[in-house]
């Protein structure tokens, strides 16, 4: 898929942060671009940017993407919209910090509804007609916290690691049906230092661990260019994460935990803020924000 042009994609949460940087991108390609999001403001405020830029066109509806009638029925709609799916990149994240057995269930059972449910949804809605014209890219945003965490980020690793596995067999069974059109990609970005998880305390050497980042649009470009373009089924954003997977696997797991707790993983969400406001990392929001 190195030409991008006339495609139609499909981004979940594409109204801020990592998606909208994607959808920008594949605007600027020549591609029309349907927005899944649960913050209207934001939605709005994503079609007028995305529209003033000219190339592709750009539908967007509200949805919550846990809600799996909600998702089919977009679907459909989408395939009304742009005459057919050839991209779906799942982006849209939830996350509640804090110790397993010191938050709510409910909020570990979320962040496993939206990061990991909501691509199964969106997936099985659209993976057939791709494998039927043996044509299409399906993109799982991950992250580097499917290979390491700390303290208080059980929900949220153990989602991110189900994504890669999902991504990662998938493929294998894609590939094993015959189809060689289709493929998966799995992306694993470091912690953006605004957006979602904003006020992260990173230590100098957490820093080698658990790469942040200031800048969206760094996992835009792997998205579109590494992902989409190159066909890579495994994305890394910075390309230090790339490291730490492999070295993951080669250290004792004794060893791993001692530096994982040496290098300040306990303190990483001594300052977290988050989105203030927003559903998907304040639990004071209500019903407003983004899933």
């Amino acid at each position: 898929m190195k030409n991008l042009r006339g495609k139609k994609a499909i981004v979940t949460g594409g109204a801020m942060g990592f998606g909208l940087a994607t959808c920008r991108r594949l605007v600027r390609e020549g591609c029309d671009v349907t927005i899944w999001e649960l913050n209207e403001s934001a939605m709005l405020e994503a079609k007028k940017e995305l529209d003033d830029m000219g190339g592709g066109k750009t539908f967007v509806y509200l949805c919550d993407v846990s809600d799996k009638e909600r998702v089919f029925e977009l679907a459909e709609q989408a395939k009304k919209d742009m005459g057919q799916v050839d991209i779906l990149i799942n982006n849209a994240g939830f996350f509640r910090p804090g110790k397993f057995c010191e938050i709510p269930l409910e909020h570990t059972v979320r962040q496993m509804e939206v990061n990991v449910l909501a691509p199964f949804y969106s997936t099985y809605a659209l993976l057939p007609d791709m494998l039927a014209r043996d044509c299409g890219h399906v993109v799982n945003v991950a992250s580097g916290a499917s290979w390491y965490g700390g303290p208080g980020w059980v929900g949220y690793c153990t989602s991110k690691a189900a994504v890669h596995a999902f991504s990662d067999i998938l493929k294998i069974e894609i590939k094993g049906s015959g189809k060689k059109g289709v493929n998966v990609t799995s992306v694993h970005p470091g912690l953006a230092l605004k957006g979602m998880f904003e006020g992260l305390t990173f230590s100098r050497s957490m820093k080698l661990l658990w790469p942040p980042m200031e800048d969206h649009d760094l996992v835009a470009e792997g998205i579109v260019e590494d992902g989409l373009k190159k066909g890579k089924s495994v994305v890394c954003r910075p390309k230090s994460i790339y490291l730490m997977w492999v070295f993951r696997g080669l250290v004792p797991n004794s060893l791993w935990d001692w530096l994982v707790l040496r290098m300040g993983a306990a303190d990483l969400l001594k300052g977290y803020k988050g989105r203030p406001g927003m559903v998907h990392t304040d639990p004071d929001a209500g019903g407003k924000g983004t899933s």
